[in-house]
């Protein structure tokens, strides 16, 4: 009765997305829809995999672009997505209505108000270390609520919102809240619990110096709750200094003990036991300290962590194998920041130590793109053996940057022999060149190289 009772209520709301393509926007969608409510949603472009899912639910907009008729007094709330503007014609018919205009964070926060929330925040590795504190609390069987950023086995959903969850872990995002609101995401989520995993410099277009960068990370700790935790990475000199302004208890953490043979990692315990893992890296030993300081705040024992954490394959796109044959390996990683890209890449070859590093990074976001930004990029492929940087000079175009220029590229980069191209079929002459018997190859990019597919690489 109570579950029919939850229904008729949902049943009752209609919700209208604007942007409703976006990563953490259509999974929101979709758990709303799932818990009854009536969905609807615009958006101007949707990619995949937002599009094969959304359409499978039936939210799939019929048409593309804005259409200010779709809002009418029958909806209850809007949520707004950042890739809309503040002069998106939905949303000045919905304030024009009345219509409570919610950003996803804010949303996220008045569901979940009554609980304990846990935000995982940093210029890298928050992904991973929600995925990991997530898959732990499947394993212990901890009912949590939650909202991370890429897709994980055992969840079909990356958004969930019930009634009787005590926690709900977030993944933190520094970016902007909502075209109408520049404060960053994860304010708004007001944790009980944070992690800062680290701190380098990105967003340019939003954020143009490092400094304005990392104020976005000081509005998280000054808004701590002094019962509050925040769990942080000690090895960072930025996210020390954040440490000694902030009021809550400071729960530091380092890169896990561990040791790595013939390429597979295991972690090293206190009292002799080896725990063998099936992710590699020295900064995920890092994300893994993170989650299980986390974990341990939430009553999870040691013992199971560890136990569960063993079996963690990682989150999707993060350092993801998508083929391999005998001693060659393909992978793809969402790596695109300076900070990323040179752990994804360092990753390899500590799990690769003999083999032929070859790393191939798109430039894609409008940092990465950005002139006055691309030096921040030296040193962060000194790891690889060959290394090639793609840029679609479409992509320039389309965020009103000025033109680059091969030699700029590899005079930020520092590495001898960079290969720079904007043409995809250079990427496939460069990879036939490399990519030999004895090689590992990565593919790095928030976005997909033009449409170049290296899945079929090893046949």
């Amino acid at each position: 009765m109570l579950y029919l009772a939850l229904v008729s209520k949902c049943l009752m709301k209609k919700v209208h997305f604007i942007a409703i393509g976006g990563s953490a926007m259509h999974n929101l969608a979709l758990a709303l829809h799932h818990e009854g409510y009536k969905v609807s949603g615009s958006d101007d472009e949707i990619a995949e995999p937002s599009r094969s899912r959304l359409r499978a639910e039936g939210l799939l907009p019929i048409h593309e672009g804005w259409f200010p008729e779709k809002i009418d007094s029958t909806i209850d709330q809007v949520i707004l997505g950042m890739h809309a503007r503040k002069d998106n014609p939905e949303l000045l018919k919905a304030i024009e209505t009345g219509i409570p205009v919610f950003s996803y964070p804010e949303y996220l926060y008045e569901r979940s108000k009554s609980k304990i929330r846990i935000v995982i925040a940093g210029s890298h590795g928050k992904t991973t270390i929600t995925s990991m504190i997530l898959h732990v609390l499947q394993d212990a069987g901890i009912e949590t609520d939650y909202m991370v950023g890429a897709q994980l086995e055992g969840f079909d959903i990356m958004v969930r919102m019930s009634e009787n969850a005590q926690f709900m872990v977030m993944e933190g995002d520094e970016y902007l809240t909502s075209p109408i609101d520049p404060r960053p995401k994860f304010i708004h989520y007001h944790p009980q619990i944070a992690v800062i995993s680290g701190i380098g410099w990105d967003h340019m277009n939003v954020f143009p110096t490092f400094e304005s960068y990392l104020n976005q990370f000081r509005l998280l700790v000054s808004g701590m709750p002094d019962s509050g935790y925040l769990v942080c990475f000690s090895d960072d000199q930025e996210v020390v200094k954040l440490m000694s302004e902030c009021r809550c208890t400071i729960v530091p953490y380092s890169v896990h003990p561990h040791k790595s043979v013939g390429g597979l990692f295991s972690l090293n315990l206190t009292n002799g036991n080896e725990v063998p893992l099936k992710i590699f890296g020295s900064h995920n030993m890092a994300n893994i300290s993170a989650a299980l300081s986390v974990c341990r705040l939430m009553g999870v024992s040691d013992s199971l962590f560890y136990e569960s954490i063993s079996g963690f394959l990682g989150a999707s796109r993060r350092l993801q194998l998508i083929n391999e044959n005998g001693l060659r390996s393909v992978y793809r990683d969402f790596a695109h920041a300076p900070s990323k890209v040179k752990a994804s890449v360092k990753a390899l070859r500590e799990k690769y130590p003999e083999r032929t590093v070859v790393a191939c990074l798109e430039l894609h976001t409008y940092s990465s793109l950005s002139k006055d930004f691309i030096d921040q990029y030296r040193g962060s492929l000194a790891e690889a053996d060959k290394a090639l940087v793609f840029y679609d000079p479409h992509a320039v175009s389309l965020k009103k940057l000025p033109e680059l220029f091969f030699d700029d590229i590899k005079k930020a980069f520092g590495f001898d022999g960079l290969k720079v191209c904007s043409d995809v079929s250079d990427i496939e002459t460069f990879v036939d060149e490399f990519f030999t018997e004895e090689s590992t190859i990565i593919f790095m990019s928030s976005g997909n190289f033009a449409g170049y597919n290296p899945n079929n690489l090893i046949n």
